[in-house]
């Protein structure tokens, strides 16, 4: 394994009606093979045109919205450029995972494949979470497909590499999946999405705001199999925290303690 670092990035702030501040959470990996997102949160094309992500869910999810934030202009505050980000792993397309897409067109977009069918044939009750919009330009999709390889009990796809791969975690989405990221401690960095939205959750014994669990409920397209894999998650955090460091997606205090790490 080469040289690996690890950024922590805010890609979006949320002020939800009913639920606590919310972030999201993105890696930006220093890789010998150029730089590797994973997830994007919003991009250039939200913040031209705020409108295309619906009144109701700008009423409901409240996002800031700022331009400091986008991937883009962070990846350019740490003294890169837009096509130094080679790769971009994506947990799944929801509109706040996937709006800086449009910000790396060079960039290879790895993704779960079930994922990708989903979004390019929504059914009824998806059409409202994905935005075709975010990826029109044509993205360079990498389709990862059929898992076989044993990552601490789950089945893995390697996605870059040794060192980065995908989990599906499903149930959030039809192809929502984790992304393993070794770092150069050999330790282990799982960004779960939106698995869980409150990393407590995950903690023995778990908690979480009741409006949390209310939205994950109502957003699930499989809510047995989102709660299997939470279960799933618990144990591997219970079992191997020396060697894995799982968080998810949107837990402002969970990104804080990590990103001033």
């Amino acid at each position: 394994m080469g040289s690996v670092r690890v950024h922590h990035l805010n890609c979006a702030s949320f002020r939800p009606a009913i639920a606590p501040p919310m972030v999201a959470h993105v890696l930006l990996v220093e890789r010998d093979g150029g730089l590797l997102l994973v997830d994007t949160g919003y991009g250039s094309g939200e913040l031209a045109d705020p409108g295309r992500l619906g009144k109701p869910y700008l009423l409901a999810v409240r996002p800031a919205l700022d331009p400091g934030e986008t991937a883009l202009a962070q990846v350019k505050a740490l003294g890169f450029a837009p096509e130094d980000v080679t790769d971009i792993a994506v947990t799944h397309l929801d509109s706040d995972h996937a709006g800086g897409l449009v910000d790396f067109p060079h960039a290879r977009v790895h993704i779960h494949q079930p994922e990708l069918d989903a979004a390019r044939h929504p059914r009824f009750m998806e059409k409202q979470r994905y935005l075709p919009a975010q990826w029109a330009h044509g993205p360079q999709w990498v389709q990862h497909s059929e898992p076989g390889d044993d990552w601490f009990g789950f089945p893995s796809v390697t996605a870059i590499g040794d060192d980065v791969v995908m989990i599906p975690l499903l149930g959030h989405t039809r192809g929502h999946a984790g992304i393993a990221v070794r770092d150069a401690a050999d330790h282990w960095l799982l960004h779960a999405g939106d698995a869980v939205f409150d990393g407590d959750q995950l903690a023995t014994p778990p908690s979480c705001a009741r409006s949390l669990t209310v939205m994950q409920t109502l957003m699930a397209v499989s809510n047995k199999l989102r709660r299997e894999n939470t279960e799933r998650l618990r144990e591997l955090v219970a079992t191997h925290s020396d060697e894995v460091t799982v968080f998810c997606a949107h837990d402002k205090a969970q990104y804080g303690a990590l990103a001033t790490r």
